[in-house]
C-alpha cells in the first residue's frame, strides 16, 4: 500500500487551502481604504450596505448548499477522495464550483457592506485565485470521472450561466 505523501509536498493541493485561508484573512481584516482612493458618500453607503447584505446572504446560501449537495465528498484539499462520487445535483446543477462561487458572492458583498474600493480589488483577487484553484481541481476531477468532461459542457464553473 502506497504511504500518502506528507502534507507540506502538497501533492493533494495542500498549498491552495493555505493560500485560500490568507486570502480569507486579507479580505476580512485587511485595510479597507487607501490614499487617494475616494470614499463612498450617502445615499451609496446605504445602497452599498443593503447590496452587501443580500450578496453575502445569497453567496451563503450557494456555498452552504454546496456543500450540502457534497455531503461525503467534501475535502478540503481540490483533490477528490478516493471514494468519491461526482455529483451534478443540486447546487452543482447551477455551477461547477459553488462553495467557490459563495466565497466570491461573499467577499464582494463585504465589499459593499464596507463600502469599500480596496475590498473589490480583494474580491478580484479572490475571484482569479479560485479560478486558478478550480483548473487544478477540474484536471483531477477530468482524471478519475469519465463523465466529468460533459458536465463541464453543460455548466459554468463559476458565474452561473456566464462563466
Amino acid at each position: 500500500m502506497n504511504e500518502p505523501a506528507p502534507w507540506w509536498k502538497g501533492s493533494r493541493g495542500e498549498w491552495y487551502v493555505v493560500v485560500q485561508f490568507l486570502l480569507f484573512a486579507v479580505v476580512l481584516l485587511g485595510p479597507k481604504e487607501l490614499p487617494g482612493l475616494p470614499r463612498w458618500a450617502e445615499p451609496w453607503k446605504t445602497v452599498g450596505l443593503l447590496v452587501g447584505l443580500a450578496l453575502g446572504a445569497a453567496g451563503g446560501a450557494l456555498g452552504l448548499a454546496g456543500i450540502v449537495s457534497l455531503g461525503k465528498n467534501l475535502t478540503a484539499v481540490p483533490h477528490p477522495k478516493e471514494d468519491a462520487t461526482l455529483v451534478q445535483s443540486g447546487a452543482y446543477r447551477l455551477v461547477r464550483h459553488p462553495i467557490y462561487s459563495g466565497l466570491i458572492l461573499a467577499s464582494l458583498g463585504w465589499a459593499f457592506v464596507n463600502a469599500s474600493t480596496v475590498a473589490f480589488l480583494y474580491a478580484l483577487v479572490l475571484f482569479v485565485f479560485f479560478d486558478v484553484k478550480s483548473r487544478r481541481e477540474e484536471k483531477w476531477l477530468r482524471q478519475k470521472f469519465a463523465g466529468y468532461a460533459a458536465y463541464q459542457q453543460k455548466v459554468r464553473k463559476l458565474i452561473p450561466f456566464v462563466y
